[in-house]
């Protein structure tokens, strides 16, 4: 007899193991399928390890300009083994977090590769090639993402690399050229710029982070040049050469073919879904363009078999994953919650000066038919920016000139990433402009130029 859950989820990344947490508050027998490491890429690969290593670089470049805080530094030196092995350390102690969570939940972990079988059936194939089957009212399918590949430059892991080989390299490349400009791309941009590895970033379309408001993109083009890096935009990685000793790469451009010299190729553009060789087509779960299709409650068209995270259509990040497990299992539970409102999601990305986002661009307010109003403030009029030697960027607001909804927020600066919540909030309450103008900011800090952005898009900002 097949072991019954009430929920098994497959994949425990953000969506996978938060889906998991909640089903179990809610009174369900909860058990997880895990090939790899609890916490999935996100914990062990990517959003935490990444950001350890952002924060190594972020400290290097601040003891690089001790001086400028009237502090004097001798001999400051990067210790690339040590930054990789923090990094590594502060994954493995958020995957044993996520342990402990199981634990604590009282939810069984079983590790090995799942597979669907009909009949809510579950097929897991441990490392030892034994294989068990498992039953549940209830399958959520949460496996993940991976980087994507183009044919023309093929990941080996040695030269040409993704994003997971990029944090663990055995020493510090001379050259890299890292094709895709997402948060990915001018994240590793960042890092490897700021200690000390000559760095070109290829981005296919005319701005890098392409999804960003288009003065979001120009600032930080503006700040990467100054930084020592090469941005080519409007441009396509056509051949990689790695016969030689390093990487010649072909990159094709408005003004013709240009060749450049590497060690390392970082290939970010994008992610492929993991969604080979889990039994959906076996099932019959409908699968579109390499997403598997849901409804607004993560439902596949298959009875008991729902779909989250990078595997559904919607942005690739890990909130929404954790949000769209939330929803489900609070469905699939018997209670009421709404569908994700997937246009008050905000989207950050953590090179310095970092970047965050929620809503509509300038761009896309006005093709949405909108006609705004637009408020920008400089951090180069903020006291703590300047304080804290942080002058670079804005925080750019859009509302609708009719209601006063606020449509978009779009900020580039230190610490932003912290400050975009009080947008998510608001734009969820409903929250208009002069509302925002009349709520007290405490000063200095940074988010102070929330306020004073939207003083500005309704001319009554103070400081500028």
């Amino acid at each position: 007899m097949a072991k019954k859950y009430d929920l098994i989820v497959l994949g425990t990344g953000p969506g996978g193991y938060v889906a998991a947490i909640r089903a179990s508050q809610l009174g369900l027998k909860v058990a997880v399928v895990e090939k790899e490491s609890l916490g999935g890429i996100c914990l062990n690969w990517g959003c935490i390890p990444t950001k350890a290593l952002l924060k190594s670089a972020n400290v290097f470049e601040y003891i690089s300009h001790a001086q400028d805080y009237g502090i004097t530094v001798k001999d400051a030196a990067v210790d690339f083994d040590g930054m990789v092995k923090r990094s590594r350390s502060v994954a493995d102690g958020m995957s044993k977090g996520v342990q402990f969570l199981m634990k604590k939940n009282k939810i069984d972990v079983i590790m090995g590769f799942g597979k669907l079988k009909a009949g809510k059936k579950l097929e897991v194939t441990a490392e030892d090639g034994k294989a068990e089957t498992y039953e549940a009212d209830h399958i959520i399918v949460a496996t993940g993402g991976r980087s994507r590949e183009l044919p023309s430059m093929p990941i080996d892991d040695k030269k040409i690399i993704g994003y997971r080989k990029a944090m663990v390299l055995d020493k510090i490349p001379k050259k890299m050229v890292i094709v895709g400009s997402g948060a990915i791309g001018v994240e590793f941009a960042y890092f490897y710029s700021t200690i000390g590895v000559e760095v070109t970033v290829v981005e296919f379309l005319p701005r890098i982070v392409p999804v960003e408001d288009e003065e979001v993109s120009k600032a930080l083009e503006r700040n990467f040049k100054k930084a020592g890096m090469k941005i080519m935009t409007s441009s396509e990685v056509t051949k990689v050469d790695t016969k030689g000793k390093g990487c010649k790469v072909t990159v094709k451009t408005a003004k013709g073919e240009e060749v450049l010299d590497c060690d390392i190729v970082l290939s970010a553009v994008g992610i492929a879904t993991n969604i080979e060789g889990i039994g959906l087509e076996e099932v019959g779960v409908a699968t579109d363009k390499g997403k598997v299709v849901v409804d607004d409650f993560y439902k596949t068209n298959i009875p008991g078999i729902y779909a989250i995270g990078d595997i559904v259509h919607g942005p690739a990040l890990a909130h929404v994953a954790s949000a769209e497990g939330i929803i489900c299992v609070e469905k699939i539970a018997g209670q009421n919650p709404e569908p994700l409102d997937y246009n008050n999601v905000p989207g950050c990305t953590y090179c310095s000066p970092e970047i965050a986002s929620v809503g509509y661009t300038e761009a896309q307010a006005k093709e949405a038919g909108y006609d705004v109003k637009v408020g920008k403030f400089p951090f180069s009029a903020s006291g703590k920016a300047s304080a804290a030697g942080a002058k670079d960027g804005f925080v750019k607001v859009i509302f609708d000139a009719k209601y006063g909804e606020w449509l978009g927020a779009h900020m580039i600066g230190y610490n932003v990433t912290e400050m975009i919540a009080e947008v998510v909030s608001a734009r969820k309450l409903e929250t208009t402009g002069h509302e925002i103008i009349k709520s007290v900011h405490p000063h200095p800090t940074m988010s102070e130029a929330v306020m004073e952005a939207a003083a500005a898009a309704y001319d009554e900002v103070i400081h500028i």
